[in-house]
């Protein structure tokens, strides 16, 4: 049961550093930093895009218009650490 605990735990840190990243990258191709023409950078976009938009898309459709502030990320990111800490610490509780 430890292995499974520590699989969830695993992968919700895994999806929060993906959000996090995603975040960068918009911001570093909104400021012209770097180019969506440059193959990697469009692949890397693409796949963070199609990662991380599923989630994020019921909580934008939720949230007020903010004008250009998207903080559905840090939203997402606060109820995955919650998720996190309620999984891993009241089952870890649970079973000792």
């Amino acid at each position: 049961m430890y292995a499974f605990i520590w699989l969830i735990d695993t992968l919700i840190s895994l999806y929060i550093w993906l959000l996090i990243a995603s975040a960068i990258l918009s911001w570093l191709v909104a400021f012209n930093v770097i180019n969506t023409r440059n193959r990697f950078v469009y692949l890397l976009g693409d796949f963070l895009y199609r990662v991380t938009e599923p989630a994020l898309r019921p909580i934008r459709r939720v949230m007020p218009n903010l004008g250009g502030l998207d903080i559905s990320p840090v939203l997402l990111i606060l109820l995955l650490m919650f998720v996190q800490r309620l999984l891993v610490q009241d089952l870890a509780r649970a079973l000792l």
